[in-house]
């Protein structure tokens, strides 16, 4: 059986991608005349351009979005959003699932992909790790982003996660945003991604549901820098026992269990 579905989904991933490449196109020019109106304005009208086409995919590709609310979710506040990486997938989510101004934090790396990169470097705070001024630079704007009032979006793995846990460990930067300008955390998680679109390849992509589920913010008034660690393992822990409820996992080892209690 195996050898009858492999060249369908090649050939529904080839339908897939051009789909993508066509609606790209289409999307392209409203995001370059959006991107003259204005960092607020001209940004917050790219978003919801990158949310029709979104939609638009999945529907041609067979791929339906759900938003989960745990508690329910308050569309005018400002929030520092977390959530899970593991796959491309978690791109097109980010924008189907918020409905209120955002801005992502993605990697200088993804400008390379032509096209893809036109739109993605208009529509993101690009951050490049390893140059330690465009880091500071990426940090300045995104305080910018929440004075404004515009939410920002981290993934506080960094990369991928490539392991069978359902987390890696966390950077700091979120979250020592987060207490400097004492802007809640609001945790976010791509249930679904990886079954849609393993990182191993772009021949992996299924359809099917594509589950964002939204959990409990966390406050940070009144914490310090001093906090930075003790917030980061909180958050970890939240996600990790969201993601566990949703999918399943191997048991957490020891040593895993040990850091997060710490």
């Amino acid at each position: 059986m195996k050898y009858i579905l492999k060249p369908l989904q090649w050939i529904y991933c080839i339908y897939a991608l051009l789909l993508f490449i066509i609606t790209m196109i289409v999307a392209l020019p409203f995001v370059i005349v959006g991107s003259f109106f204005g960092k607020v304005k001209g940004g917050n009208f790219i978003y919801q351009v990158c949310k029709v086409w979104g939609l638009t995919w999945y529907f041609f590709v067979g791929i339906r979005h759900k938003n989960i609310y745990e508690v329910p979710h308050n569309t005018e506040g400002t929030y520092i959003f977390v959530a899970n990486h593991s796959s491309y997938m978690d791109i097109p989510p980010i924008v189907i699932a918020m409905d209120q101004p955002v801005r992502v934090l993605g990697k200088y790396e993804m400008v390379k992909y032509p096209l893809f990169g036109s739109i993605y470097k208009r529509a993101v705070i690009l951050v490049e790790r390893k140059n330690a001024e465009r880091r500071a630079k990426s940090v300045r704007l995104l305080k910018t982003a929440l004075r404004k009032h515009i939410s920002i979006f981290i993934f506080p793995e960094g990369t991928f996660n490539e392991t069978e846990q359902p987390l890696k460990e966390f950077f700091d930067g979120a979250f020592r945003i987060a207490i400097e300008t004492q802007t809640p955390i609001k945790p976010v998680l791509f249930v679904d991604a990886l079954d849609r679109l393993h990182y191993s390849s772009i021949f992996m992509l299924t359809p099917g549901q594509c589950r964002v589920v939204f959990l409990e913010e966390i406050p940070v008034a009144g914490l310090h820098m001093k906090d930075v660690a003790a917030l980061k393992q909180l958050v970890h822990r939240k996600m990790e026992e969201g993601l566990r409820r949703y999918r399943s996992y191997p048991a957490a080892t020891a040593a895993n269990e040990s850091s997060n209690d710490a």
